[in-house]
């Protein structure tokens, strides 16, 4: 019992609702256009959320391996990093996380597309493939990806493009233009918390060798990008509305602009590790709020 808690805050449940986001969205707009399926609802957030999990898992174990969780680190301890899980437990817990991966992949697949489609049967055992490699290879392997400064491309094309068009393509079974402007905004979003996540671990990551965009800018000019990442995200959703204007409900997602914006606001006069990882939760959930509504105005039609 005494190893639940660790396990627990290993898997940073606080990582999930971002990481279903594109799942919403890309599932209100199929159920927009006609199609849905309660299956594969539940299969790709299943899916996703064990992926996350392993990608959580993989981060535990890569960044106590190569020195980036140490005492400089801000917000809540790792798992490996204090002990309470040693590093073979840890490579077990990734190994039986990407049985489960397997599995769950397989079986959302053939719910989606049964025994027909077989390219895109391919095609999803290609993406789930990469999924994997991504969720383990950001902070562990030889070359990590996550300290060469390209987490925020893997975060914006797994969290934005991946997860919203590839789960509209699940019900579909096409891709469709209307799920691409979407798919970026919720991307630069998703990067957003990514960002602010390497804004606070900033002088943490650049003693250990872990260079990320955050690194490479500094703070001053890292703020400014976090500044682009979210208002971008802003008018590219304000765009899409015009566009595909159907009726008011569309607008719902300004709601979730208050939040964002009251965030910015917080994020311009930061200046401690502690002031960024006070926003990481408002960010996650602004973050899921704004996939939720901006699917909703269209289901609500």
């Amino acid at each position: 019992m005494r190893k639940i808690k660790p396990w627990l805050s290993a898997m940073r449940l606080r990582t999930l609702p971002l990481s279903v986001s594109g799942i919403i969205l890309g599932t209100c707009f199929a159920y927009y256009n006609g199609h849905f399926s309660w299956w594969v609802l539940v299969l790709a957030i299943l899916t996703t959320i064990s992926l996350q999990i392993l990608s959580n898992l993989a981060n535990d174990y890569g960044d106590s391996i190569n020195g980036a969780d140490n005492d400089e680190r801000v917000g809540p301890q790792r798992a490996v990093q204090s002990g309470e899980i040693t590093p073979d437990e840890m490579l077990d817990a990734i190994k039986f996380n990407i049985i489960v991966v397997i599995i769950l992949t397989l079986s959302l697949i053939w719910a989606a597309f049964g025994p027909t489609n077989f390219l895109f049967l391919l095609l999803f055992l290609f993406l789930g493939g990469i999924s994997v490699y991504a969720a383990l290879n950001y902070t562990m392997g030889d070359s990590p990806y996550g300290y060469r400064a390209l987490g925020d491309v893997f975060v914006f094309i797994f969290f934005g493009l991946i997860s919203t068009i590839g789960s509209y393509l699940l019900y579909m079974h096409t891709i469709d233009h209307v799920v691409v402007l979407p798919a970026i905004a919720l991307g630069l979003l998703s990067v957003g918390v990514l960002n602010l996540n390497n804004m606070r671990d900033l002088n943490a990551d650049a003693n250990a060798g872990k260079i990320t965009i955050a690194v490479k800018l500094g703070i001053d000019r890292a703020k400014q990008y976090h500044f682009f990442l979210i208002i971008g995200a802003m008018l590219i959703t304000i765009i899409f509305s015009i566009l595909y204007y159907v009726e008011l409900y569309n607008f719902l997602y300004l709601l979730a602009f208050v939040p964002l914006l009251m965030h910015l606001k917080k994020i311009k006069a930061a200046k401690s590790p502690d002031d960024f990882d006070s926003q990481l939760k408002v960010l996650a959930l602004s973050t899921f709020l704004f996939a939720l509504l901006l699917g909703v105005g269209y289901v609500l039609y």
